[in-house]
């Protein structure tokens, strides 16, 4: 009696779905709304002061000031992907330039070092800092499971403490002036300050890492369900530490960018950063709750606060209404968010 060959079980494949098409680039009429909102703004601003909104001294401006946004946007953008959250963004970008500086100072006269050699030392240790604030952030919540929001509540309080422990209290003025000058001021081609430019290189790198790579690719499926990517071998942990790394590294980046602009560190002038990059990230389309966003609609999104803030210091009002006006745009960007995961659902 001849035996009957059964055929093999194939394995069973765990398969994550990944809205690639949906997830990792803003569709252009979910983008138009955001557009269209930004060209309100200008025309408004521009109606009531043409002489002074579009002129090119504050383009300019506004580009310089949306410099170190895109960059914290980008590493924001990945982390927000994740259904994760880092409201320390503003505070390591204190402490990644109060560290930036002190180096830079201390370096060349305390090792006899050339100026160049302590700029680029002093411009690594600001992003190392955000690196590490980043990575003992992501393990938290990747190791000992804690709230994103509550962990970075508590880096973002310990980075501003540190901050003023290292100057007490002091913005530390004493930054190399051709440092400031060579990257705050000059400018590509005499038309492009090399803060923006910077700003641009790091956004195109984050819209192809987002895109087009496995990193991409992993970012998306554990926003959408962590569970479903454990099962597929992903290694969910070591993926969160790496994107809030990120997200630091782009904070302790823009730090050196603000540090560069304004000769200085700024202890008391990012309080509201956070909130401006979650709104522009929000706003752009990515959703709070996971699995969906995009660099370009970041992009988008950064010049919404940017040109309030402009606009409403060119038409003479009061700096405390710029605070007003960011955390209403949060709450709309919020509501936003909602009624895009609703129509989706």
């Amino acid at each position: 009696m001849s035996q009957q060959t059964l055929p093999k079980e194939r394995p069973v494949e765990t398969v994550v779905p990944v809205r690639r098409g949906r997830a990792s680039r803003s569709r252009g009429f979910e983008l138009l709304p955001i557009l269209g909102a930004l060209l309100v703004i200008g025309a408004v601003f521009s109606a009531l002061r043409p002489d002074a909104f579009l002129n090119p001294f504050n383009l300019e401006s506004m580009a310089k000031a949306a410099a170190p946004l895109l960059v914290m946007g980008v590493g924001m953008t990945f982390v927000i992907i994740t259904a994760g959250i880092d409201l320390a963004v503003g505070s390591v970008l204190v402490l990644s330039g109060v560290v930036a500086a002190q180096v830079m100072i201390a370096i060349p006269s305390g090792l006899g070092m050339a100026p160049w050699a302590g700029y680029l030392i002093g411009v690594a240790a600001g992003i190392v800092v955000g690196i590490v604030v980043g990575a003992v952030a992501g393990t938290l919540v990747a190791r000992a499971k804690i709230t994103p929001m509550i962990v970075t509540l508590g880096t973002m309080g310990a980075s501003l403490g540190v901050a003023q422990l290292l100057t007490r209290g002091v913005d530390v003025s004493g930054v190399p002036p051709e440092f400031a000058r060579g990257l705050g001021q000059e400018k590509l081609w005499g038309i492009i300050p090399w803060i923006v430019v910077i700003a641009v290189v790091v956004c195109v790198l984050g819209w192809l890492a987002l895109t087009f790579t496995r990193f991409g690719t992993y970012t998306f499926v554990i926003g959408s369900n962590a569970e479903a990517a454990r099962r597929a071998g992903i290694n969910v942990n070591r993926h969160l530490m790496m994107v809030y790394a990120l997200s630091g590294a782009c904070a302790g980046l823009a730090g050196v960018m603000s540090l560069a602009r304004f000769s200085s560190t700024t202890l008391a002038a990012h309080s509201l950063d956070n909130f401006a990059v979650i709104t522009a990230v929000i706003l752009g389309g990515t959703s709070l709750f996971g699995g969906i966003g995009s660099i370009q609609g970041t992009v988008v999104g950064v010049f919404i606060p940017v040109s309030l803030a402009s606009g409403l210091v060119i038409i003479g009002v009061q700096p405390f209404w710029q605070n007003i006006a960011v955390s209403v745009v949060l709450v709309v960007a919020v509501l936003i968010d909602q009624i895009r995961r609703s129509r989706r659902a």
